[in-house]
């Protein structure tokens, strides 16, 4: 399914589920104007044609006790002489098995990579630095910075 095959209540059902996915079908409907019949039949329909990727619960980092974010410029050696494999291949494996990075993606420029982290505090930051990434073997240089407000974070595509 293309964004020319969505219609007007397909992006409207779309927009109700980024705002509350455990919202009825009977809620959705009397919102948009359909029976929640009609809901359903297009909620899976979206699901698949793999429009709707999943379902997942939004935590408050706060609450969890998770007061720090970070941002992590990274940059890789290109080529490793010590490694079987490629480093970026290597550093995308390495990347899915750090819980502490919540978000990983490739970059164009001088850096290869942007980190976001979500961390307790400085301590555990600092471990994180010293004790993984900057051991990593395919990690050349890092450039962090630090979240001091949140001016907008939503998950919420444009639809």
């Amino acid at each position: 399914m293309t964004q020319a095959l969505l219609d007007r209540l397909d992006r409207a059902i779309l927009a109700c589920l980024q705002a509350d996915a455990r919202e009825t079908h009977e809620a959705i409907g009397a919102r948009i104007g359909l029976s929640a019949s009609a809901v359903l039949r297009r909620i899976k329909k979206l699901e698949e044609a793999g429009v709707v990727d999943r379902y997942v619960a939004l935590l408050n980092p706060r609450a969890v006790g998770l007061g720090l974010t970070a941002y992590v410029n990274v940059r890789l050696e290109k080529r490793a002489e010590h490694a079987k494999r490629n480093p970026m291949d290597e550093f995308r494996a390495s990347v899915q098995t750090w819980p502490e990075v919540v978000d990983c993606v490739a970059l164009t420029g001088e850096m290869d990579f942007l980190l976001r982290l979500v961390v307790h505090d400085m301590s555990a930051y600092s471990r994180f630095m010293m004790d993984t990434l900057l051991r990593h073997p395919s990690v050349q240089d890092c450039k962090s910075s630090f979240v001091i407000d949140a001016v907008k974070t939503t998950t919420a595509l444009p639809v």
